[in-house]
């Protein structure tokens, strides 16, 4: 029991001694701390007190594209500890290749009664893609917050990284280094983020040459084919739209027998874990990971207890993080 008092107490940030009313019923706890309580009991797999089993563990949500990513499992990290701070258990929803759509864990979710849903990247992001199960969430009134640019007409409010402050951070660091072939790997051409990166970059440069720009599935595999383009188009600066996508780029310019920052600059985005320890250690836009998903709880939470949220769209500054994948332009005949 006190083993039990203790790792609750860990969990929701509170003291034993406040676990202890809530278990045996006692007052003196706020409803939200209470909640918050009996949440963390279903997430650490301790069963309720018999007077509470009654009461069903309020769920939200959490769907996401990926985990191969390290910027989702980030993100999963951040909201689901916040939505436990809020008495809200989360429920992960991961896509797989052949596995369960994301249509599909809409249905899901809502046999489950969840109180509301966020999505941190997914189908609302493609322009293209089929989105009649967001509008089912909205037709049924289920509270839905969305992280990064999503498409313009499913009137949810989103938090978001503003994509043309970080290519022009990218931008201009690899011009202050001398380079002047730069090019953008993104992703596919009806992907909002990309779209916002491209027009970011077109602005700034002026002139942008369509071949300069490749287009890629987001992965390590995706980045070495869209990199190994763009080295042979001459480019040797590269602003990638995520950090896999980046890592492909230098693993392309290695095959080529090219070397990182000597040959070519590479800057992702995200700088999800380990960035700071490939070789070399990746130059990147770092997303406020952090302060985006308790936006993203604190929107959902406001919309779950019935206050009105815009469907408005919060942008967040990135942060350039300089590292050793970036260097000055090589000279011509280095090339």
């Amino acid at each position: 029991m006190a083993r039990r008092l203790a790792e609750v107490a860990k969990k929701v940030g509170v003291s034993e001694a406040t676990v202890s009313r809530v278990l045996n019923g006692r007052p003196g706890v706020s409803e939200t701390t209470r909640q918050a309580v009996l949440s963390a009991l279903d997430v650490l797999g301790y069963e309720r007190p018999t007077q509470l089993r009654g009461e069903r563990a309020r769920l939200v949500g959490l769907v996401l594209p990926e985990l191969q990513n390290p910027i989702f499992p980030a993100f999963a990290e951040v909201i689901g500890g916040a939505l436990a701070q809020l008495g809200l258990t989360p429920v992960l929803c991961t896509q797989t290749k052949g596995g369960v759509s994301e249509a599909d864990y809409v249905k899901l979710l809502l046999q489950q009664q969840v109180s509301g849903v966020v999505f941190a990247g997914g189908l609302y992001a493609q322009a293209d893609a089929p989105h009649d199960h967001y509008r089912l969430l909205a037709d049924r009134n289920i509270p839905v917050v969305l992280i990064n640019a999503g498409v313009e007409d499913l009137g949810f409010p989103s938090v978001s990284c503003d994509d043309a402050v970080a290519v022009e951070q990218a931008w201009r660091h690899l011009a202050s280094l001398g380079h002047e072939r730069i090019g953008l790997v993104l992703g596919p051409d009806d992907h909002v983020p990309s779209a916002r990166k491209l027009a970011a970059a077109r602005a700034i440069a002026g002139r942008l040459p369509e071949e300069f720009v490749a287009r890629a599935i987001f992965s390590i595999e995706g980045g070495h084919a869209a990199g190994a383009q763009l080295i042979d188009r001459g480019v040797t600066g590269f602003i990638c739209a995520s950090d896999p996508l980046a890592l492909g780029v230098v693993r392309a310019a290695r095959r080529r027998g090219l070397g990182v920052p000597s040959h070519i600059s590479v800057v992702g985005y995200d700088d999800s874990a380990l960035m700071n320890c490939t070789e070399p250690p990746l130059t990147t836009v770092r997303q406020p990971i952090e302060s985006m998903g308790k936006a993203a709880v604190e929107l959902l939470s406001a919309r779950i207890s019935g206050s009105a949220v815009p469907a408005d769209e919060l942008l967040f500054e990135p942060e350039l993080v300089v590292r050793g994948s970036t260097a000055q332009a090589p000279r011509p005949e280095m090339l």
